[in-house]
């Protein structure tokens, strides 16, 4: 069961890695602690698959990183080119054969490939391979990926990953080793982020490039959407397979999944934050005595919002960051405890103060009313809610765990009404236009569905056999 306080937020799915360094000795080394640095964006299961010597090994479990790697079973990884994968499931139960990376072995060898995104078409493609007598071992729509390389194999591994990323629709970044090579690939849209880096003797490939400071790799440039990058002996390659759709930059990444540390499409995430922060000042200003943030994705946020509003930023929220998750039987008594366990009010802080609370966004409300219930017992006298994103109000399909509609506070309610649900003495949201000034990047060059619809593709209806598990 997952935390209780996180579920009042939404879910990224994975992070991916990948180092190409033959003859560079630790990679398996580098990819574990690449992965540690990626954990926020899944913390159900870890794994590393390598290539030595044109062998393949892989190790993966459930877990955190720290958990499933020893340096035993590192050492066990010789490798000359390595890719790694977090994950944190969506639908069903989770599992270690839905674990990523997957390998899998094909007339010319074996590949192995982690993906992070979820395709919209991966249910029609995986049919017509069954009825071609193809037999999938998961659940995921990344096997289908997999499948679709192995089976054009003949055309030469090149071409093969080319038809295999023309067929696909959704969102996805991929990492794959495949005839001695490390490739990776980025949707048409770029809705999912990875990044390059050059590092002695070799290269990286990471979903955010707070991996590639862990592993000590320089940052180069983001993979482009609609781009491959084969990395071999010969160096870079870069392919364009799709230039025609629209750029659309998941959002979400800059509101809340991203590393505050990481640089996204030339962004960097704390500093597209603190600037939501002091746009939400000037959109919905109110009086108050101290400015406090939900720890810790809303604390760049609310730095911005006390910037701009004169009004001094404190603590009034400590997180306790060694509980880990938490495993509690849904009943009332027990949610009050699981947020008290996560969180604390700093009483000699609030006590007689007007309050602003900072959160990146609400998800169902229900955390949100619980922290405004603490503050007020701790003293209190106002709580005012800024939320420095829109309301979600939509579901996702491009690889981030949105609940169904009807589970979305923001698709169900309007802000009034959310505000008496969290019994809040105001709330307020950034505006869309707002957090596209925040980002920096053109309207047309995000993704903003999750706020207003505006899907980048076609995507599918609730219940359709499109609707696999994502990873």
């Amino acid at each position: 069961m997952t935390d209780f306080l996180e579920l009042d937020k939404l879910k990224e799915e994975c992070g991916v890695i990948g180092v190409y360094a033959p003859g560079v000795e630790n990679i398996s080394q580098m990819l574990c602690f690449g992965l540690i640095a990626l954990q926020h964006r899944g913390q159900e299961s870890a794994g590393i698959a390598v290539l030595k010597d044109r062998k393949m090994q892989y190790y993966k479990e459930m877990g955190l990183v720290q958990e499933v790697f020893s340096s035993e079973i590192l050492d066990r990884l010789p490798a000359d080119i390595g890719i790694g994968h977090v994950r944190y499931s969506t639908t069903g139960e989770s599992y270690v054969s839905n674990a990523q990376p997957l390998v899998v072995r094909y007339k010319g060898g074996s590949i192995a490939l982690a993906h992070n995104g979820n395709l919209v078409n991966a249910g029609e493609i995986r049919d017509r391979l069954e009825d071609e007598g193809s037999i999938f071992q998961t659940s995921i729509d990344s096997e289908v990926i997999a499948n679709l390389i192995a089976k054009n194999y003949h055309l030469g591994m090149r071409e093969a990953v080319i038809e295999a990323v023309k067929e696909i629709r959704g969102s996805f970044a991929l990492v794959v080793i495949i005839d001695n090579m490390l490739v990776g690939v980025r949707d048409p849209h770029g809705l999912r982020p990875l990044s390059l880096a050059k590092m002695d003797n070799g290269y990286v490939l990471a979903s955010e490039t707070c991996a590639h400071d862990v592993v000590g790799a320089e940052f180069i440039r983001d993979i482009e959407p609609g781009e491959i990058v084969v990395i071999d002996e010969n160096g870079i390659e870069s392919i364009m397979y799709d230039e025609t759709k629209r750029k659309a930059v998941c959002c979400f990444e800059y509101v809340y999944f991203a590393r505050p540390d990481s640089i996204i499409d030339g962004k960097n995430v704390f500093i597209t934050r603190k600037k939501a922060g002091k746009i939400l000042a000037q959109e919905s200003p109110v009086e108050a005595d101290m400015v406090i943030a939900v720890p810790d994705s809303g604390i760049a946020a609310a730095i911005g919002y006390a910037e701009e509003s004169g009004i001094p930023f404190d603590i009034g929220l400590i997180k306790n960051k060694y509980m880990g998750r938490t495993f509690i039987q849904p009943d009332q008594k027990s949610r009050e405890l699981a947020v008290r366990l996560k969180l604390n009010t700093m009483r000699e802080n609030i006590e007689g103060k007007r309050l602003i609370l900072i959160d990146d966004s609400i998800v169902r409300g229900t955390t949100s009313r619980r922290l405004v219930n603490m503050l007020k017992e701790a003293g209190a006298t106002e709580v005012h809610i800024r939320v420095s994103s829109p309301p979600v109000s939509h579901s996702c399909y491009f690889g981030i765990d949105t609940p169904n509609r009807a589970q979305l506070i923001g698709a169900t309610h309007t802000i009034e009404q959310i505000r008496e649900m969290t019994e809040a003495d105001s709330l307020a949201y950034l505006s869309v236009e707002g957090l596209v000034e925040s980002i920096g990047m053109k309207k047309n060059e995000l993704c903003t569905a999750c706020f207003n619809g505006d899907y980048p593709m076609d995507v599918p209806k609730e219940g359709d056999k499109n609707m696999f598990e994502k990873c």
